[in-house]
Order: C-alpha cells, then sequence, then structure tokens
C-alpha cells in the first residue's frame, strides 16, 4: 500500500490548489486470514485495508480495528460505521454494506436512517435523556415552588432536550454538555447556560439511582462532574455594579420619597434601600413570605442565590412601607405586580428605570443599594460577619443552611433598626453620630 501526494498541480483554469493526499487501497478483497493479520503502518495513525464495494477496515496505531463503508449521497462522500473487528466478522460486515447499500438505493441517507432506528429504539427502551429528566422532575418538583419548577422544566426542554434529550443518557458525555451550554452562551444567556448545566447533573445524579431491565444502572457517573462549566464557556468579566457614594445618599433619599413616577415603583424602591436585598428577591416577593407579627421578611431557598433560606428582619419604616404597598394590592400574591400580567412579578427592569428618571444614568442601580449599605455600616461600626450575614453574602453547605440562615439574628435586628433610623435622618439631613458596638 502507497501513500503519494500532490503539489500544487493546476487545473484547467489556471488555479493551483492545496497538498492533497490519496491513498490508494488494493484490489483485492479482504479474506479472514488478512482482517486478522491487519496491522497499522508505524508511520501513519491509521490504516485502511479495503475489500469490495467501498467496505473497508480501518486499523488505527493503538490497535483497534473497525469498519466502514464509503458512499456517496447528496453529491458529498460519506462513511457509515459498521462495529469493531473481530466482533464483527468479515462476512457480517459485508452483509451489513449490503443492506447500507440498500438503504441508499431507496434514495435516504444509510447514516441518517442508522440514526433515526437508533433514536426509536432508545426511546422504545425508555433510557433516554429526556425521559429520565422527566421522571427526575417529577419527583423533584415536589419540594420546590411551582413556579421555580416550571423554569427548571422550560429551560431543560428549550435548551437541553434539543441537543441531548434523544441520546442514551448512558452515551451522554461532558462533551455533549459543554456543547449545549455553549450553543446557550451563544445567545448572549451565560447565567442561564450554567443553570442548565447543574439541572442535568441533577439528572445524572438520580439515574445513578435508577436501573433497567437488565437490572444494571442508567449511568455509573455524572459526567457534569468532568469539567465546571466555568471552564467550558468564556470568562465572565467581573461586575462593579454602578452605585452612589455614600455622601449621595441624602439626595437620593429625598428624590425617592418625591418621585413622581408609579407608586409601587417608589415604594419598592424605599423597601429595597431599607432592606438592600437583591432586585430579583425584591420584585419577586410574595406577600405569604412575610410575618408581620415576627417582623421577618423570610425568603425560601429556591429564590435566594445562594440557595439557602434568608431572614430579613423588618424594621418599623419597612413595617410602614408594606402597610403602603398593602393598600396598593391586587388579587395577586406578590408584592410588585406586573403592570399589565399581575400573575407576573414587576420588571427587572422598572427600578433601574426609575432610577435613571431621577437622573442617576450610568451612576446607580438597584443592586447598588447593597453596597452602599455595607460601606455605611461598616463605617458604622458594625461587625463585618453580621452585615455579609444579612447580605446572604456567605456560601453555606446543606448540614449548616438550617443552622446559619438564623445566626446573629437578634444582633442583625438591632442593626437593620438602627440602619432604617440612619436612612431617616439621611434624609433630613441631621448629624450623625457613628453606632458604638458593644
Amino acid at each position: 500500500m502507497t501513500l503519494h501526494a500532490f503539489w500544487g498541480q493546476s487545473w484547467g483554469n489556471g488555479r493551483r490548489f492545496a497538498p492533497v493526499y490519496l491513498e490508494f487501497f488494493p484490489q483485492m478483497a479482504l479474506t479472514d486470514t488478512a482482517c486478522k493479520n491487519a496491522k497499522c503502518d508505524p508511520a501513519k495513525p491509521r490504516t485502511r485495508f479495503a475489500d469490495a464495494g467501498g467496505l473497508y477496515l480501518e486499523v488505527v496505531s493503538t490497535g483497534g480495528k473497525h469498519w466502514y463503508w464509503k458512499y456517496r449521497f447528496g453529491g458529498k462522500e460519506k462513511r457509515i460505521a459498521l462495529g469493531a473487528y473481530p466482533g464483527v466478522p468479515l462476512a457480517k460486515a459485508r452483509r451489513d454494506r449490503d443492506a447500507a447499500r440498500d438503504v441508499l438505493k431507496a434514495g435516504s441517507d444509510p447514516v441518517q436512517a442508522k440514526k433515526e432506528a437508533k433514536e426509536a429504539h432508545v426511546r422504545a427502551a425508555g433510557n433516554t435523556f429526556e425521559l429520565l429528566a422527566r421522571q427526575w422532575h417529577t419527583g423533584w418538583k415536589d419540594a420546590h415552588s411551582e413556579r421555580h419548577a416550571d423554569y427548571v422544566l422550560r429551560r431543560l426542554e428549550l435548551d437541553a432536550f434539543p441537543v441531548i434529550g434523544n441520546m442514551p443518557i448512558r452515551d451522554v458525555t461532558a462533551h455533549d454538555l459543554v456543547r449545549m451550554a455553549r450553543k446557550i452562551e451563544a445567545r448572549g444567556a451565560r447565567d442561564i447556560a450554567q443553570r442548565v448545566w447543574q439541572s442535568c447533573g441533577q439528572v445524572f445524579e438520580y439515574a445513578a439511582t435508577v436501573v433497567d431491565e437488565a437490572g444494571e444502572q442508567m449511568v455509573s457517573r455524572n459526567p457534569s462532574k468532568d469539567l465546571r462549566p466555568s471552564v467550558a464557556l468564556k470568562p465572565r468579566k467581573k461586575t462593579h455594579y454602578a452605585r452612589v457614594e455614600s455622601k449621595e445618599m441624602p439626595e437620593l433619599l429625598r428624590k425617592i420619597e418625591a418621585y413622581a413616577g408609579g407608586p409601587a415603583t417608589r415604594l419598592a424602591m424605599k423597601l429595597m434601600a431599607l432592606t438592600f436585598v437583591r432586585t430579583g428577591e425584591l420584585i419577586g416577593a410574595r406577600w405569604d413570605e412575610f410575618d408581620l407579627e415576627a417582623e421577618e421578611w423570610r425568603i425560601p431557598a429556591e429564590r435566594m442565590k445562594m440557595k439557602t433560606p434568608h431572614i430579613v428582619p423588618l424594621s418599623k419604616q419597612a413595617l410602614e412601607v408594606l402597610a403602603a404597598i398593602h393598600e396598593l394590592r391586587g388579587l395577586s400574591g406578590l408584592l410588585f405586580q406586573g403592570e399589565r400580567d399581575h400573575e407576573k412579578p414587576m420588571s427587572n427592569g422598572t427600578i433601574l428605570g426609575a432610577l435613571k428618571r431621577m437622573g442617576y444614568a450610568g451612576r446607580m442601580t438597584g443592586h447598588g443599594f447593597r453596597g452602599v449599605a455595607s460601606t455605611i455600616l461598616h463605617e458604622l461600626g458594625h461587625r463585618h460577619d453580621i452585615i455579609e450575614l444579612q447580605l446572604a453574602h456567605q456560601e453555606r453547605d446543606e448540614v449548616s443552611a438550617a443552622y446559619n440562615f438564623a445566626t446573629y439574628l437578634p444582633q442583625r435586628r438591632k442593626m437593620m433598626q438602627q440602619w432604617a433610623d440612619h436612612l431617616d435622618q439621611l434624609r433630613a439631613g441631621a448629624k450623625i453620630l457613628p453606632f458604638k458596638a458593644a
């Protein structure tokens, strides 16, 4: 067997083309002995041994031997894998070649036909990623809010199932998850790509507890753990949320008080300043999360960034704002309803838009209240660990989460009331005295 290279040959129009390597196969049909003795050329990563009618045995440098049939479809040269030798002997490889040729004669692409047949078999066997994912979701959703459960399923349906849904779950690799995640990232939704990756990981963990008809685990390992999504995706540029300086807060607070836009937006900004929760946590707030007698706002884990419950002690000023919001409420369970659909929360950009109209475009965001609160509370002498707990910055594991979310609650109550009193003083322009820690 020889290998020839043609360099810079010319076509009739005078153009030259790139180097082309053509491998010539011997014209004699293979025998069982030839297949058994076939070895890869040491100088090449793979060597092909031709049989007849486009069938050939490919031997790779590592010793593996695989059958392929070469054909043309739609004007393009293609090949179909027919199995590994000696598991697929010469006689069966020829029969499979003939069967694929019949599919081609019928006008179909043998590769596509094989793929569709495999998918149909997998669906019938009930072990595709999509089927296992739906089984997982049916049990998982009972422990989560209906809204969050619907969101997770919708993300799987839109982003995961089109890429890996029809694959046997055993065959899904980290590379397939990377393909899926990068497709989501390509439309500018990097955060969603990470969330879908995490949901897929939970599906694999569930599948490890399920056995097939033969009594074997659906999966023995979780490919989502082979690679972190942060490695597969483009690095995230660190975001520094715009926020005013501490000395600018009095003017901002007075402008919020005099805001001429919708009353719900004005009250939302006031509550955000008093509680310094994240924007998503504020606009998604529901009345059943508030215990007004205990003067607490308990945000459930599924609505928190760290996925653990969070307590916001309510100052007297915050309770007054809640009373004003309650007078505006409709039939929805949400504090801040959307303008058109009252079953959906206020838009994420409502507060940002209000701040822009007040002259703070590029200078302040809803998230900026958190940074300002952290800075001022530190300046007033409050303890760093208590401030961080109230900001819900600490990551907490499952064992300690139930304890930590209520840690230092008496101290946090005192701090939140002093924070609200401090905002009143800032708004009124009174002289501020630093807090003296005990």
